[in-house]
Formats: structure tokens, C-alpha cells, sequence
């Protein structure tokens, strides 16, 4: 029997996440200002006629677990691979002395700021309504957010931990981890099982992640694709 693990983006996209989603019956995508990233029923075969008019050209699009040939109207921009990451761990401490702030979907400076940070580090598929998806926690230096992390895709019970990242000026503070520990506590709470995915060539954060309690769940393919213009 398959495993949600296996075909995560679609099972959030399709399921609990589905007020978030565009698409049809075989294929869907976060809507129009969320993360760019698309599923498919069966990710070995993305069904992309099902999904192209609901893909704007000049946007680049993740897909992950399919490495077959580009369909007709379609580019490859990028293939790499990354690892699925699932919790394995305890409960991390609880940090009563770190106090991030949430960030606030309907606040636009906060989404704005989130925005910039994810362009000027990269931490993955970013959009400007991407912090409506979870709980995302930033840290602030006056009112400038340093540093941030978050929640993705959601197929209950696997809740994904993404947009980790900090500042080029603020790193090296361990503020990612701490801002992780308490993402990862909220989940655990809830009796959600964190995820999350890191580029396989990213071998400083896999192994950051492997000691924080995360475990390899496999490795997959993930390619950026768009529509030819």
C-alpha cells in the first residue's frame, strides 16, 4: 500500500489543503501566490494536460518524484534530487527564553518580509501567501525579520517544516534550529508527525537535520519546470 510519504505534495493538495489548490481530478498546483509547486495522482505519470491551463507561462514549477520525458508545451529548467526527511526523534527542550513572533498572513509588511528573506536566501518554492499554509515564526531584529521557519504541505498526519532560513548577516547564531525545535514541538503537540526536504547536495543541513532527529525517508527527484512561452 502506498504510503502518504510517497506522493506528499499531492495528498496535500487534494486533501486537507485543497482550499489552497487549483487543478482537476489527476492534477492540481497551490494556487496563484503560494509556493509553486504542482501534484499529480500518479507522480511517475503527471497527467500536465490536466494542469497546463491552470499554469501560467514564465512561472517556474516543482514537481518531484517523476523523471520521464517533458511533455509537449513544457521545459525542463532544472533536475536534482533531495531527500524526504521524517521525524524520529524526542520531544525537542522547550526554549522558554526564545521568543519569536508568528507571523501574520493577513499582515502585508509580514508577508512582504518573509517574501524577501526566501528570495535573498532560497530556502525552496516560495510564494507571498506561502505563510498562510502553517504556523511560520520569524525572529526580528527591530523590525526586520532575520529569520524564519514555517509549515508547508499537510497530509494528516505529516506536517511538512519548511522555509528555514536566516539572514546571511545573522547566521552562525543557531536561530533556524531554535525556530525548528519550536515548529517541530507545535506539530509533536498536535500529534502530527513533522517532514520536511533538503537538496541532497546540501550536505550541512542533512547532516544538521540527522542530528536534530530526523531520518532519511527516501530519495527522490524533484525538477522545475515551466510552460514555453
Amino acid at each position: 500500500m502506498a504510503h502518504l510519504l510517497d506522493n506528499i505534495f499531492w495528498h496535500s493538495l487534494s486533501g486537507a489543503q485543497a482550499c489552497f489548490a487549483t487543478g482537476e481530478t489527476n492534477a492540481r498546483r497551490y494556487a496563484k501566490g503560494f509556493s509553486p509547486i504542482l501534484g499529480f495522482a500518479d507522480a511517475e505519470h503527471p497527467d500536465f494536460d490536466a494542469i497546463t491551463s491552470y499554469c501560467e507561462p514564465g512561472v517556474n514549477f516543482y514537481c518531484a518524484g517523476w523523471t520521464g520525458a517533458m511533455p509537449a508545451g513544457w521545459q525542463l529548467h532544472a533536475e536534482i534530487t533531495m531527500y524526504r526527511m521524517v521525524w524520529d526523534g524526542d520531544m525537542p527542550p522547550e526554549d522558554v527564553d526564545f521568543k519569536p513572533r508568528r507571523l501574520d498572513a493577513d499582515n502585508l509588511q509580514d508577508a512582504q518580509q518573509a517574501m524577501a528573506l526566501a528570495q535573498l536566501t532560497n530556502p525552496g518554492p516560495f510564494g507571498v501567501r506561502t505563510i498562510a499554509l502553517g504556523e511560520y515564526l520569524g525572529c526580528f531584529d527591530d523590525d526586520r525579520l532575520i529569520a524564519m521557519a514555517g509549515e508547508r504541505s499537510y497530509a494528516p498526519p505529516y506536517r511538512e517544516v519548511s522555509g528555514v532560513c536566516t539572514h546571511p548577516d545573522f547566521q552562525g547564531k543557531g536561530l533556524a534550529k531554535r525556530l525548528m525545535h519550536q515548529i517541530i514541538r507545535r506539530q509533536l503537540l498536535a500529534k502530527e508527525i513533522p517532514f520536511l526536504h533538503v537538496m541532497t547536495g546540501n550536505t550541512a543541513a542533512h547532516e544538521l537535520y540527522l542530528r536534530m532527529g530526523f531520518r532519511d525517508y527516501c530519495e527522490t527527484a524533484v525538477r522545475v519546470v515551466g510552460r514555453c512561452e
